[in-house]
């Protein structure tokens, strides 16, 4: 299997059946990020030696505007898309394999989980894995250790407050907080 067969399928939404090609595909790859992220991990590095990782990791170039501190973790890598002026913060944990797009100029805060895959719930077929995306807007701003469902798009503009858990999509221009996450108000646009 190649990697493009691979994202197909994962984009598509189909389920990732044990002992399947693509179950084994998966956990191939999940090796490689593993091996790039503890490179990453496991000793300074220059802000351009980070973008070089990353866009190993990711298996595509970042603009010269990305930024990240890490460490960073992920269990596959290749389903991540960012924007321009896209910053990281440390110890964010993206699960990519249903597909991550983060917009330009969004801010992501320390501890962040990004979680695009569940388990079914029928017991007799736990371990088969459903991918969903996630999608972030530009110029969004998630806070210190929340958490994104899978499935969850997050609009322009909106704030996802410190420690939320985000499990529906958050309209444009918002702030949401608590678990489950909840509309709190509106962003008043600053000039």
């Amino acid at each position: 299997m190649e990697l493009q067969e691979f994202l197909n399928h994962l984009n598509s939404g189909a389920a990732v059946h044990t002992e399947s090609e693509e179950f084994e595909f998966m956990h191939q790859a999940a090796q490689e990020a593993l091996q790039l992220t503890v490179q990453l991990n496991n000793r300074y590095h220059t802000p351009d030696e980070i973008r070089r990782i990353f866009s190993k990791i990711i298996g595509k170039p970042v603009d010269d505007t990305f930024g990240l501190f890490p460490p960073f973790y992920t269990d596959c890598g290749k389903n991540i898309t960012v924007g321009k002026h896209v910053f990281i913060n440390m110890g964010c944990k993206f699960q990519d394999q249903g597909g991550i797009t983060i917009g330009d100029g969004t801010l992501i805060g320390h501890n962040v989980v990004l979680a695009t895959l569940n388990h079914n719930f029928n017991p007799a077929k736990r371990s088969d894995i459903i991918p969903k995306p996630i999608r972030i807007g530009k110029q969004v701003w998630i806070g210190s250790n929340a958490t994104v469902l899978p499935g969850v798009t997050i609009g322009d503009g909106a704030i996802v407050a410190a420690g939320a858990v985000v499990a529906k999509d958050v309209p444009s221009n918002t702030i949401v907080g608590g678990v489950p996450a909840k509309v709190i108000k509106h962003c008043l646009e600053e000039g």
